[in-house]
């Protein structure tokens, strides 16, 4: 049925201390998309856009087997616009402008061909719009839900409404010591855990993640990359990664939950490579295997 990813579209201006660029694809459903493309297909996104959204970036998404049938372009409307600088510290940005735009009035509306997708990834956008989208599904088997301290502050009670009919819950360390009003990550996993959703990442940025499942606890690196141009995406390519590879394997064990940690991991890090989403377009199936080797031997060492 492919893996159905819900979430934002945009056009996004970024400065960082090495360049900048101007009106570039941008939005956590975009991001997800093309992350997850390389591992199986289609990919079917259902988001929102203005008459004046590129047709390239359509073109393109096209080509990466991401069926656009559940995106719509409200004529005459314009897309949701996002800038931000970042700080030669890149884990500190500034945002400069949001401009919701069409986003503002999105309702997401699954396809009849759609529903019974039984990988679901709910991008960050308001917990509301996520419990719609599961609202129309038709028995989903796996849901990763991603979200941010916007929603924490301003929408818990639905959040929380929302956390026990999803599989997966994917924030930031500090997103969840506030969700959890706990300083110290391995008691606030526990927490958050026993809000709903059975399976836990924690995202650390440049120290890699933290996964929490049943017994598990499992720290992934992050790739020691000399050139990181832009951030933005990464999160996303994580999840992108992540869910893609186990909807491709369909295998949702301990081990294999550690290795869609790694391949999420493996596309963040393509992500920063270059601008927007440059660093996920022209991928082949050997350089993300390459990488991923590369990240198992990070961590591999003998016991004497």
């Amino acid at each position: 049925m492919g893996l159905l990813v819900v979430g934002s579209l945009g056009l996004d201006t970024v400065a960082t201390p090495f360049d900048k660029i101007e009106n570039a694809l941008g939005g956590s459903a975009t991001y997800i998309s093309l992350a997850a493309s390389y591992f199986s297909g289609p990919i079917r996104l259902v988001g929102i856009v203005g008459s004046d959204f590129p047709k390239e970036y359509i073109e393109m998404m096209n080509n990466h087997n991401i069926d656009l049938e559940g995106l719509q372009i409200v004529e005459g409307g314009k897309t949701f616009r996002w800038s931000g600088k970042y700080h030669y510290d890149l884990n500190v940005r500034d945002t400069l402008f949001t401009e919701l735009n069409v986003f503002e009035n999105f309702d997401p509306v699954i396809p009849e061909t759609a529903r019974k997708s039984k990988f679901i990834c709910l991008g960050n956008i308001d917990p509301v719009l996520q419990s719609r989208v599961l609202d129309q599904m038709e028995n989903p088997q796996f849901v990763v839900c991603d979200t941010m301290n916007y929603w924490i502050e301003g929408k818990k009670k639905e959040l929380l409404e929302l956390l026990p009919r999803v599989n997966v819950l994917i924030i930031n360390d500090s997103e969840a010591r506030l969700l959890a009003h706990e300083p110290n990550l391995i008691k606030a996993a526990k927490i958050i855990r026993n809000m709903g959703p059975e399976i836990l990442i924690i995202k650390k940025g440049e120290h890699g993640a933290l996964l929490f499942a049943e017994e598990t606890i499992f720290s992934a690196p992050a790739f020691p990359l000399e050139s990181i141009f832009d951030p933005t995406g990464a999160g996303d390519s994580f999840a992108g990664g992540f869910i893609g590879y186990l909807f491709k394997t369909r295998d949702l064990s301990s081990e294999s939950l550690k290795r869609a940690v790694i391949y999420g991991s493996t596309m963040a890090s393509f992500c920063v490579e270059k601008f927007s989403t440059k660093g996920l377009e022209e991928l082949s199936y050997l350089q993300i295997q390459d990488r991923f080797r590369q990240f198992m031997n990070l961590s591999r060492f003998d016991e004497e």
